[in-house]
């Protein structure tokens, strides 16, 4: 949205192709509170915030998904999932990532059954039920924070020995009274009859298998990038993301820049992203004035 904005600001045609508006955002689990300006704001306004922004600049929006991106002599050509092309003389690629599954028994199987990747989305289901979040970084940790207010006992289920949350979060999970933190644990199954029931896993230091009891189970083990729509125009890093030139987002393709969570950026934070968004489109309008290319 950030790109959508500088573009059509600086005059070009600027047209936004997505499935949906607000990626991570819209499924932030708590306060965002570190967005400059803004002491504190739900994910889901900040994000209305923002496409009320874009749309006043009158940037064409088009609901549909790319699912393949070519480049021949200097024009883009998009396919959508709708079967619709487009074509374009400049893309700025901003998909961002998806929640990494534990490829573990049972988890497909109940998904949308007990099994959830978004505490925003599915949290309200849980109230005063037992649920388990896998995974101790900052989102799991704010999964936790979310969920203590809906849930009657939360467990954090941590792979390694130490917890990898910011300190402010850690704090405030432990002033809920809710959460029992559990490190060294590897998830090894997920049970249960209809609907979640509990999950399986294995004690790292002791080698001991236990089981937990709980509804439901939310995963935020991580995310990977959204780039199989793009493979042979730019290059990867080993985790799957985009290799951009920092100072100007470019990607190896000439005309073809990347930004946000889908990018080599080691930080992933909302205001680093629309950074970047900027950045892009700023380079990409640079790029159709050097080229001599209409707008």
């Amino acid at each position: 949205m950030t790109a959508g904005i500088y573009v059509s600001r600086l005059g070009l045609k600027a047209l936004l192709i997505t499935k949906n508006f607000g990626g991570q955002i819209a499924s932030k689990p708590a306060q965002i509170d570190n967005y400059p300006g803004v002491e504190s704001i739900g994910g889901m306004e900040l994000i209305a915030r923002m496409k009320k922004h874009l749309e006043s600049l009158n940037a064409q929006i088009v609901l549909d998904e790319v699912v393949s991106l070519t480049e021949k002599e200097g024009i883009f050509t998009l396919e959508a999932k709708s079967g619709k092309m487009f074509y374009s003389k400049s893309v700025i690629l901003t998909s961002g990532t998806e929640p990494r599954k534990l490829g573990i028994k049972g988890e497909d199987e109940f998904a949308g059954k007990g099994v959830s990747y978004c505490a925003v989305c599915d949290g309200p289901i849980f109230r005063d039920k037992a649920v388990a979040v896998i995974g101790g970084g900052n989102v799991g940790f704010e999964t936790a924070i979310f969920l203590s207010e809906i849930a009657k006992k939360i467990h954090i289920l941590e792979y390694s020995d130490q917890i990898r949350a910011f300190e402010e979060n850690i704090k405030a999970v432990k002033e809920a009274g809710k959460t029992e933190i559990i490190t060294n644990a590897e998830v090894k199954e997920i049970k249960g009859g209809k609907l979640v029931s509990g999950l399986v896993y294995r004690d790292l230091k002791t080698n001991e298998t236990k089981e937990l009891s709980a509804e439901g189970v939310f995963v935020v083990i991580g995310y990977k990038p959204l780039v199989s729509y793009v493979q042979n125009l730019v290059d990867f890093n080993g985790r799957g993301e985009i290799v951009v030139d920092s100072e100007t987002m470019k990607t190896k393709t000439p005309g073809l820049f990347a930004a946000g969570d889908v990018t080599v950026t080691p930080y992933k934070q909302i205001v680093i992203a629309a950074g970047e968004g900027a950045k892009a489109a700023l380079t990409a309008y640079k790029y159709l004035k050097g080229n001599n290319i209409e707008k």
